[in-house]
């Protein structure tokens, strides 16, 4: 996996700089080419010299060294690297990265490059729930940069919270993770569906649901960041897709179903995260409804099925379907798997703590055309994100990629 990668590490100020050694150690000794950017708060911890013995290359150091050294090398390293990790990642360095400060040799080298960029935060933990370094974060994580979240414990300022350096071993998984995702999704076109629809009762009222389109858009930013070519067909929300992706915002019911028959053939993944409203007004009245009588009726048509529609003019793609249910959830899920020829579904129960539409968190259980369950508890959306494209791109290969013959 790591054999004749080029790693650029970047090293920031603080204590967490001795781990960092053993970091570049292990990627050494995985057969990674490593290329260690110290700032200058780093070398009160750590010499440069340590990172070069273990390296075997030079560790930059200085923006501006001598002229008969001096070969633009945030350009050289920033086009060399395949993959660069900030470890320790400091409050200062992800502040001046989400804000477009380059002024020191790594900060201009993460500008330029054009390769995954995964930070490792390590801080007090005062610091690392402050609302500016969240701000900044999110606004790294909106432009595919990759974070590996710090761990909880004691802190070397006698504190205990979250905010420790994680074990080296997690940093080396996550990031076999990232270069494994990046070859699997490579050159794959997903479609993905996400948010609520809008159906106008008149110009003032609507009926739709609670959707957020969180778990639909945190799969989509998964899947821009390893790699594939996505297409979010989004109803209304109140969040920003990252760069990269192809975003089209419709309303209603039909609107969606319109957008996605378009083109739907070009994907090799298609994932219905969409909560459909699923009846629409037989007439929409084109003024306000006045309020006159103590009752109302609404007379309600059903909305395109779109999954379903989908799934009867299956080809080789992957269909994935969720499902929010208050009762009866595997088996509910596995009749709607079944009838709208699913691959996979995605099921949770909305009754749930911690599952459900608004929240940053799920609880879900995946289930395939081979029966097979995967349970997964309580988790934030990006984790579970994560989880589902896991399972959809290993189901993609087994079905369609390298199928058995």
């Amino acid at each position: 996996m790591f054999k004749n990668l080029n790693i650029v590490v970047g090293v920031t100020g603080g204590i967490a700089v001795f781990k960092a050694v053993s970091l570049v150690s292990e990627l050494v000794k995985k057969g990674a080419n490593v290329y260690v950017i110290m700032t200058k708060n780093a070398q009160e911890f750590v010499t440069p010299l340590t990172f070069k013995s273990i390296s075997n290359n030079d560790v930059v150091v200085d923006m501006f060294e001598s002229p008969d050294n001096w070969d633009n090398k945030h350009i050289s390293l920033a086009q060399k690297a395949d993959i660069m990790i900030i470890a320790p990642a400091t409050f200062n360095i992800i502040g001046k990265v989400a804000t477009g400060i380059a002024d020191d040799f790594l900060t201009t080298t993460i500008a330029a490059t054009k390769s995954k960029v995964v930070f490792v935060p390590a801080m007090n933990d005062n610091m690392y729930e402050n609302k500016i370094f969240i701000r900044n974060t999110n606004i790294l994580k909106k432009n595919s940069y990759y974070f590996i979240d710090p761990e909880i414990g004691r802190m070397a300022c006698g504190t205990f919270g979250k905010g420790r350096y994680p074990k080296n071993e997690k940093i080396i998984q996550k990031l076999t993770e990232i270069i494994s995702y990046n070859e699997r999704f490579k050159g794959l076109n997903i479609l993905i569906t996400a948010g609520p629809t809008k159906e106008y009762i008149d110009p003032v009222r609507y009926i739709s649901n609670r959707s957020s389109g969180k778990m639909g858009y945190s799969i989509a930013n998964i899947a821009n960041r390893c790699g594939a070519n996505v297409k979010l067909i989004s109803g209304p929300v109140n969040i920003n897709a990252e760069v990269g992706i192809e975003l089209v915002n419709v309303i209603s019911a039909n609107d969606m179903n319109s957008e996605v028959f378009k083109s739907y053939k070009n994907f090799d993944i298609i994932i219905m995260v969409a909560a459909v409203v699923d009846y629409k007004m037989e007439n929409i009245s084109n003024i306000k409804i006045k309020k006159e009588n103590e009752k109302m009726t609404l007379n309600l048509i059903k909305n395109p099925d779109i999954s379903m529609n989908l799934g009867s003019s299956k080809d080789k793609f992957l269909l994935v379907g969720f499902c929010a249910e208050t009762n009866n959830l595997i088996e509910n899920a596995k009749l709607k798997l079944k009838k709208k020829k699913f691959d996979m579904i995605v099921a949770n129960d909305v009754t749930k703590e911690g599952a459900g539409f608004e929240g940053d968190t799920n609880v879900v259980t995946i289930i395939d055309c081979y029966d097979n369950l995967y349970n997964i508890e309580k988790s934030s959306k990006e984790y579970i994100a994560e989880k589902i494209l896991n399972n959809a791109i290993t189901l993609y290969d087994k079905l369609y990629r390298n199928p058995r013959k």
